[in-house]
């Protein structure tokens, strides 16, 4: 049974080419597209899909930034029956957008330089109920935020997740390809004495 998705993206020709890479996975497909807070709110309470793909940076909503207010008007399918599940997918990878809609309740969050084949695992990881994380933007881990996912980070640089964990996500210098600077309390620095005398 095919997964069917939502796409909200405030930009056409990137909603277009979504569309075409998503089209190689035919289990995927998807139901409808919109391209602003209202119209993407409308929609997927119409439609119930399995996955939105959501764009974290969206015109036309009361809040910044328009995913969120997405996701907070979205609530009561979040808490549904089956749940419609969201990733969100952005330019951005700064840590205040990432964190943001992580808290209120996406179950993942890729950058837009990711390949269709990783979007496509993305898109069937968050449908089966787990996480989907670019790899870009290094490892969730544990912290005392307000409940999201949390999962430890797999090979391919996606995550496993777990219910009502908490999220912190340390993402990279902006450029992409940085490294958790998350230090391990655990490993304290040796403290060098004085030189040995002569």
């Amino acid at each position: 049974m095919s997964v069917r998705i939502v796409l909200v993206d405030d930009h056409g020709m990137f909603r277009s080419g979504v569309r075409a890479e998503l089209a190689a996975d035919p289990g995927i497909e998807v139901v409808g597209e919109a391209a602003d807070v209202p119209s993407a709110i409308a929609m997927v309470h119409a439609l119930r899909p399995d996955v939105v793909l959501l764009d974290v940076h969206l015109p036309g909503g009361e809040q910044r930034p328009g995913g969120r207010e997405v996701l907070q008007r979205c609530g009561d399918l979040l808490a549904a029956d089956p749940p419609v599940r969201f990733l969100a997918l952005s330019v951005s990878d700064a840590a205040e957008d990432v964190i943001a809609v992580i808290r209120a309740g996406a179950r993942g969050y890729v950058t837009k330089t990711i390949s269709g084949a990783e979007l496509a695992s993305a898109v069937h990881r968050v449908a089966d109920g787990d996480a989907g994380f670019s790899p870009r933007l290094g490892s969730p881990v544990d912290s005392d935020a307000p409940a999201g996912t949390v999962g430890s980070t797999t090979p391919g640089g996606g995550s496993t997740a777990s219910e009502g964990a908490t999220v912190t996500i340390h993402p990279s210098n902006g450029k992409g390809g940085g490294k958790n600077q998350t230090a391990d309390p655990r490993k304290k620095k040796k403290k060098r004495g004085p030189p040995p005398r002569p």
